[in-house]
């Protein structure tokens, strides 16, 4: 059975919020160019249609899929208590890259301080409210640099983080 749709279509997924343009059709494979401008793989099934006129969907597709959906024994997900305004950064050098050895502590500091700055302007331009950085221990160099790169910003306080989660080596930043 070949797919409904040419080079150029715009489609968008039934089940998530993608939208893109047909770029290649291969058997019931159907890759797209999102808005985001991924390339993206879909099977011919989990698109639909998208005309001037609004989204294109065959009546008997539309009746295989609510039939799907109510058939399917699907497990209600338990809500959690989640913080989606929180977010932990680890800047212990192994997370950030492969091999350190070949790297001096002062090459290690930076490297830890840069990707703090980066995720720390990445957290605010998400409106992120909260942010761990977890520095570990040590000497305490890496967080005294940490406490003088968070004082140049204003809208923002840090403290320690939680001692129960985080032991004495992690510091929170709340962004205003």
């Amino acid at each position: 059975m070949k797919p409904d749709f040419e080079i150029g279509d715009t489609v968008e997924t039934i089940d998530d919020n993608i939208k893109g343009v047909v770029i290649s059709i291969e058997n019931q494979l159907v890759k797209i160019l999102s808005e985001d401008d991924f390339e993206l793989t879909f099977q011919a099934h989990e698109l639909i249609k998208i005309t001037e006129k609004g989204l294109s969907i065959k009546t008997d597709d539309l009746k295989k899929v609510l039939q799907q959906e109510l058939h399917t024994n699907r497990k209600i997900p338990i809500k959690k208590e989640k913080h989606t305004n929180k977010i932990e950064i680890d800047l212990h050098i192994h997370e950030l890259i492969d091999d350190a050895r070949h790297l001096s502590n002062f090459e290690i500091l930076n490297i830890q301080l840069n990707k703090a700055k980066q995720q720390l302007e990445w957290a605010m331009d998400k409106r992120i409210k909260y942010v761990v950085f977890i520095h570990g221990v040590g000497q305490g160099v890496l967080k005294a640099e940490l406490q003088t790169l968070f004082r140049r910003y204003e809208n923002l306080e840090f403290y320690d983080a939680d001692y129960q989660t985080y032991g004495v080596g992690a510091t929170e930043v709340c962004i205003y």
